[in-house]
């Protein structure tokens, strides 16, 4: 019996990586709109990535599924 290979979801492969243990990382948003306004801790905050929220972590495994 064939099997068949999964397809990648490219949206979502060009917004979420993985760690090498696992985790799924992504980017902050409202980083770059209005950066004037936000005063420079809060840009520099926005600069680190931040995980996966943990509902959401099944939904993005299924369309990464080689991730």
């Amino acid at each position: 019996m064939k099997k068949y290979k999964l397809k990648t979801h490219k949206g979502t492969a060009k917004r979420i990586k993985f760690t090498g243990s696992g985790l799924a990382l992504r980017e902050n948003a409202a980083r770059t709109k209005y950066r004037r306004k936000k005063r420079g801790e809060i840009v520099r905050g926005l600069k680190r990535q931040t995980r996966v929220a943990a509902g959401d972590v099944g939904n993005v495994r299924r369309l990464l599924p080689y991730g």
